[in-house]
């Protein structure tokens, strides 16, 4: 779709209206984790629910990578994940994250990874829960050559973002856009002409990475920082569900498929007071887009991301271009893929889980209104979105499972880092939310790089040096970003698949989730792995 400079490259309202560790259960879960099938499935997104008494519910997301034909083939442009929290050492702020470039293997030269010069990478803020934007961020990108008569990324060592062996650099501009009924009404420059960090070539390219990170952080308009460049992925799950769900005979199981790989990453730091409507109401909605040039001068919408995996696991693939050529507030017409998840029936037919009843209106809450007393603004109208309240401060010791596990500054409450949006999806996918009590997880509880602890907070990148394809052993280890290993195919054979009760006890009453999104999608990540963990348990008790 085309728009003109003065519009948002997405349909009007006009046009289709608005519509659209742990404590004790912690303790628990750990001892009984398991994983069910799914990984890949992870899909899903996020769900939340309500309790009677202390809010507690079960949430869930997941990511998106390569997730529909056309936009597979076009990396550039490629949205994997989008990130939303408060800033935990400046919890006066919001941190706003978005990667695209799935799979970026950190030796890929010599032409290294960039952001696409003829694209417009937005993220949208909604703050008043109407399903439309009221702010973009948005980023533009371009190429820079210090020579042309050599075929080299850099030249020699690059000790600073302005060294002059750096041959190809990128360098960015930010415009912040505020609108009214999806028209622009006024155009901000937030930055203007800042380099990116480039990519991670090797150790003898670039001997200190970090201070390339370091310099590429830089002050903006608005009193926000700004990062744009290579990050490690910081996304974290198995995805071997997409080998005949892991192998076809759990041989495939508990392994980080994403360790190390980077993507292409923006952050914005900015005071939270300009991005929500007001003290009083809170929460805001987010998602982003990147729109392409046309061969008619215009731009087209490509892709589109808030909650992860909802388009690669949840949407068949005759609407997966359509989705990411949408808007949220048209997302009414996906609703059928949430209330019936495909996902849920394949377990259900190979593993003989049972699915719970249809429809799923347990998936809608989070993924489309967000959670009452948590994350719902008022008068909301249904869109996909990741919504986050920005009154809830920032922990010290952020728990994985978020708010499932009493943390509610974490997913469904906005997507941080350190959330472990699988196995909340997992558990939610197969019934948790509609007293299908189950402990599933992946297997991969932690990202395979630390995570920093200041502005952007992202890993550092793998280099080339020790990337998979640099690695002696071809990324043949099967530790997972936890260091656990999976174990021996025989003994997963003889183990079996099933889910357990979580036998917490509890009768928190939870609604919602992970709506189109994801529960679908994460059924499939659990499978496998619920049963991996059973077996390391009943293997550590002998």
């Amino acid at each position: 779709m085309t728009a003109t400079t003065q519009d948002v490259q997405e349909p009007r309202p006009g046009e289709a209206g608005k519509a659209g560790r742990p404590g004790k259960r912690g303790r628990l879960r750990s001892r009984r984790t398991v994983a069910v099938l799914a990984c890949g499935s992870l899909a899903t997104a996020g769900i939340a629910g309500a309790a009677a008494g202390p809010l507690s519910l079960r949430s869930a997301q997941a990511s998106s990578h390569r997730e529909a034909p056309q936009i597979s083939g076009q990396p550039e442009y490629d949205t994997t994940d989008v990130y939303a929290y408060q800033s935990p050492d400046k919890p006066d702020t919001t941190t706003l994250t978005v990667n695209w470039w799935p799979f970026a293997e950190p030796a890929g030269g010599p032409n290294f990874y960039k952001f696409a010069t003829d694209a417009q990478y937005d993220v949208h803020v909604d703050s008043d829960g109407d399903g439309q934007g009221d702010l973009i961020y948005r980023w533009t990108f371009k190429d820079n050559y210090r020579s042309g008569d050599t075929f080299l990324y850099n030249t020699g060592q690059v000790t600073s973002l302005d060294d002059k062996d750096l041959n190809f650099y990128q360098t960015y501009d930010i415009d912040l856009l505020r609108l009214k009924d999806q028209k622009v009404v006024s155009s901000t420059k937030v930055a203007d002409n800042l380099i990116a960090a480039p990519s991670n070539v090797g150790k003898a390219s670039m001997p200190d990475y970090q201070k390339l990170r370091d310099q590429a952080v830089r002050p903006v308009a608005g009193g926000a920082k700004s990062f744009a460049g290579q990050a490690d992925d910081p996304f974290f799950l198995d995805l071997r569900a997409f080998d005949l769900l892991y192998g076809g005979d759990l041989s495939e199981v508990g392994r980080d498929t994403l360790a190390g790989y980077n993507v292409q990453s923006v952050a914005l730091q900015v005071p939270t007071s300009t991005l929500r409507q007001s003290a009083a109401q809170p929460v805001i909605g987010v998602w982003s887009t990147t729109q392409r040039k046309n061969a008619s001068g215009g731009w087209s919408q490509v892709s589109r991301l808030a909650n992860p995996l909802v388009n690669e696991l949840v949407v068949p693939v005759k609407d997966k271009d359509r989705f990411n050529a949408s808007a949220p507030w048209n997302d009414a017409q996906f609703l059928k893929y949430v209330t019936d998840p495909e996902l849920a029936r394949l377990i259900e037919k190979i593993y003989g889980i049972k699915a719970p009843a249809l429809p799923r209106k347990d998936l809608i809450q989070a993924f489309l209104t967000g959670v009452p007393k948590l994350n719902q603004p008022p008068n909301v109208r249904p869109a996909e979105a990741l919504r986050l309240n920005t009154s809830i401060q920032p922990t010290d010791q952020p728990k994985r499972l978020g708010v499932l596990d009493g943390d509610n500054a974490g997913y469904p409450n906005g997507r941080r880092l350190t959330d472990d949006v699988v196995d909340i999806s997992l558990q939610v996918v197969e019934g948790e939310l509609v007293g299908q009590k189950n402990d599933l997880g992946d297997a991969v509880d932690a990202n395979d790089r630390p995570f920093g602890k200041t502005f952007p907070y992202l890993a550092l990148p793998t280099s080339g040096s020790e990337g998979p394809l640099a690695k002696k052993n071809g990324g043949g280890d099967s530790t997972n970003g936890s260091g656990q290993g999976s174990t021996n195919q025989s003994a997963r054979l003889q183990t079996g698949l099933r889910p357990q009760d979580s036998g917490t006890g509890d009768d928190d009453t939870v609604l919602i989730a992970s709506a189109s999104a994801g529960a679908a999608g994460l059924v499939l990540v659990g499978v496998g792995l619920l049963w991996l963990r059973a077996n390391r348990r009943s293997g550590a008790g002998r």
